[in-house]
C-alpha cells in the first residue's frame, strides 16, 4: 500500500475491521449452506448417472427412481427450512451468529435446538478473515487471501463430514491460483505452475508407494488436488512448509480424537481438514515461520 492507503487504513481501521468481520460471517453462513449441499448434489449427480447408466429404462422422470433425483436440489434451491418442522427461514431468522443467539439456539416455530456448528462456522471464518486482512492488509494480496481461507473452510469441513473434497472447488481453486499468480500477487507463475505439478505428483507418489507395501488405500485423490491448489497459490518453496505442517497438525488432532472421543486407531481419519490448516497458516505466517525454521521455505 501507498503512504496515503495506509494512513487512510490507520484512520478507519475499525470500521474496516467491522466490515471485515460481518463479511466473513456472512460467507461462513453460505459455507454452512455449502458444507450441507454439495455432498449431496455430488451424491444425486451419481445416483442418477448411475441409473441412466445401469437401468436405461428407468429414465423416465416420471418413475419413483428418478423422481428425487429431478427435484431441484442446489445451492438455493430448496430454501432454507427447519429440518424438524420444515418452517422456512425468514431473514431476520438467517442473520449470522445474532439470529442464533436472538433465538436461544432454537428454531422459532418448533423449538427444536439448533446446532451449534452454523453460528460457530460463521463465527470463525469471520475471526479468521480478520486475521488474514490484518497479517496481508487490504490489498490485492489479502483480498486473494480471503478467497483462498474461504475455500479452504468448506473443504476442511466437507471432508470432516464426508471424506469428499468436491472437484466443484479444488480444481477452480487450482485454476485461480495459477491466474492470480500470472499477476504475481503471492509468487511468480513458473513456482505456481512447478507448485501445481510437485503438489500433485508428492502425495501421487506417497499413495502409490503406501499401496504397493500395503495394498491399502491411505488417502484420496482429492488430496492431491488440494495440494496442487496450494501450490498453485502459494508456489513451490511453500510444499515442504505446508505437508510438515499437516502431518504435525494431524498426529495432533489425530491423538485427541482417540483420546477424548474414543475413536479407533484404524478409523479412516481424512487428511483433506489437516493440509488445508497447514496451507491457511503457511498463507498468513510462512515468513515469520522461515525465519525460524528457513529450511522449511526452499
Amino acid at each position: 500500500m501507498t503512504d496515503f492507503d495506509t494512513a487512510l487504513f490507520e484512520l478507519y481501521r475499525p470500521f474496516f475491521g467491522a466490515v471485515v468481520f460481518w463479511l466473513g460471517a456472512i460467507v461462513g453462513s453460505f459455507i454452512n449452506v455449502v458444507v450441507y449441499r454439495l455432498p449431496k448434489m455430488m451424491e444425486r449427480d451419481w445416483h442418477s448417472q448411475c441409473t441412466q447408466l445401469l437401468m436405461p429404462e428407468k429414465s423416465d422422470p416420471a418413475t419413483t427412481s428418478t423422481s428425487i433425483t429431478t427435484t431441484p436440489f442446489n445451492l438455493a434451491i430448496p430454501a432454507s427450512h427447519c429440518p424438524h418442522c420444515q418452517h422456512q427461514i425468514r431473514w431476520w431468522e438467517n442473520v449470522p451468529v445474532l439470529s442464533y443467539l436472538c433465538l436461544r439456539g432454537k428454531c422459532s416455530q418448533c423449538k427444536q435446538s439448533i446446532s451449534l456448528r452454523y453460528p460457530l462456522v460463521e463465527g470463525v471464518t469471520a475471526l479468521m478473515s480478520i486475521i488474514v486482512v490484518w497479517c496481508l492488509g487490504f490489498t490485492a494480496v489479502g483480498f486473494s487471501a480471503l478467497l483462498l481461507t474461504w475455500a479452504l473452510i468448506a473443504l476442511a469441513l466437507i471432508d470432516f463430514d464426508t471424506q469428499l473434497l468436491p472437484d466443484d472447488i479444488t480444481l477452480p481453486l487450482m485454476w485461480g491460483g495459477l491466474l492470480l499468480n500470472l499477476f504475481f500477487i503471492h509468487t511468480s507463475l513458473a513456482e505456481s505452475v512447478i507448485g501445481a505439478m510437485a503438489g500433485y505428483l508428492s502425495l501421487w507418489s506417497i499413495y502409490w508407494l503406501f499401496k504397493l507395501l500395503t495394498g491399502k488405500e491411505g488417502m484420496g485423490y482429492g488430496d492431491f488436488k488440494l495440494l496442487a491448489a496450494l501450490g498453485a497459490w502459494l508456489g513451490w518453496q511453500s510444499l515442504p512448509m505446508i505437508i510438515l505442517l499437516s502431518s504435525v497438525v494431524g498426529s495432533l488432532i489425530g491423538i485427541g480424537l482417540i483420546l477424548f472421543q474414543g475413536r479407533n486407531s484404524q478409523t479412516p481419519i481424512p487428511f483433506g481438514p489437516y493440509l488445508a490448516i497447514a496451507g491457511w497458516i503457511t498463507l498468513i505466517g510462512r515468513d515469520a515461520i522461515a525465519s525460524y525454521f528457513p529450511f522449511l521455505y526452499l
